[in-house]
């Protein structure tokens, strides 16, 4: 079948027109099934997650489905965002109005301001005239985010010698948690809490340091890791003897995989948690929380 050839630029344009159009109808087809089938992924997912807590899931596997879903609603939320902004649409609605939904809130105050002005030219782009009256100003605030940054702290202990009986005299150097190494307190300190509360692998934070131009090992700061627990040890003998000298505490066990060197494969070991916590009944004794390990069920727990 042969195509009669356009007898006008007008057709020409109609025809641009008319496929533009049907592109642009295409995209927002698109971006309303990416909405249906977000709306449809979070429903199974609040499902999913009702029908572990009917059967009486532990609280540690509802709390590993409940960081699953969380995972998957932020991937859900960014692919409606992508498809609105292809679109070229005004936001989507809500999934959903539930009360418990995180709203936008205002910035907090105290933090450091950074003001950026973008003075108005001084000639009208309408007349050239250059007497002007001073019209409100339109003021933006984002939230910004500045990267970690490093730095080296040289302590200098100054000395003098005593002129009369040559004894030296010096300032007072405070003690380093790893003597001759070159980590700070404060690294050492992002460093466990890092690894210990973040859960973030120590080679992943090694290559974090990289992108600062830092040098620093995952072998070397296992290294760190360790001394750095040996250092807290009497802390968490403190601790474990506040805990055991109380009347009532809560306890459980989670099983953990551990290496076992040897036999080329990982064996079922527990970390055993104490906790007191009176904040319920207003107790004046200080909440803690201790762990133990155990290679297994019957006891014999560890550090």
């Amino acid at each position: 079948m042969e195509t009669a050839p356009l007898d006008s630029q007008d057709e020409l344009t109609a025809l641009r027109a008319l496929v533009a159009e049907q592109a642009a109808k295409l995209e927002s087809q698109e971006a309303e099934v990416i909405k249906r089938d977000s709306i449809i992924a979070l429903l199974r997912a609040q499902l999913e997650l009702l029908r572990h807590r009917q059967h009486g899931a532990s609280s540690e596997k509802i709390d590993r489905k409940i960081e699953q879903f969380e995972l998957m609603l932020e991937e859900i939320e960014a692919s409606r965002a992508e498809a609105e902004l292809r679109a070229g649409k005004t936001p989507l609605p809500d999934l959903d109005d539930a009360p418990d939904k995180p709203k936008r809130k205002p910035l907090p105050d105290g933090l450091a301001t950074e003001e950026l002005i973008y003075a108005a030219p001084c000639n009208c782009p309408t007349c050239g005239g250059t007497s002007f009256l001073k019209a409100p100003d339109r003021v933006v605030q984002v939230l910004e985010h500045v990267p970690a940054s490093v730095k080296i702290v040289r302590h200098v202990e100054k000395r003098m010698i005593c002129r009369e009986c040559d004894t030296t005299v010096a300032g007072e150097m405070p003690t380093l948690p790893i003597e001759r190494g070159k980590p700070g307190p404060g690294l050492l300190a992002h460093i466990m809490v890092s690894k210990f509360d973040d859960h973030i692998p120590l080679y992943r934070l090694s290559e974090m340091y990289d992108r600062l131009r830092i040098d620093i090992s995952r072998s070397v700061m296992a290294d760190w890791v360790g001394r750095v627990s040996a250092l807290l040890t009497p802390i968490i003998l403190l601790i474990r003897a506040h805990i055991a000298a109380l009347d009532r505490i809560h306890t459980d066990d989670t099983p953990v995989d551990v290496l076992d060197p040897g036999r080329g494969k990982t064996k079922t070991g527990r970390v055993w948690v104490y906790v007191f916590d009176g904040s319920g009944y207003q107790s004046a004794i200080p909440a803690a929380i201790a762990y133990y390990y155990s290679p297994d069920r019957k006891g014999g727990a560890s550090g």
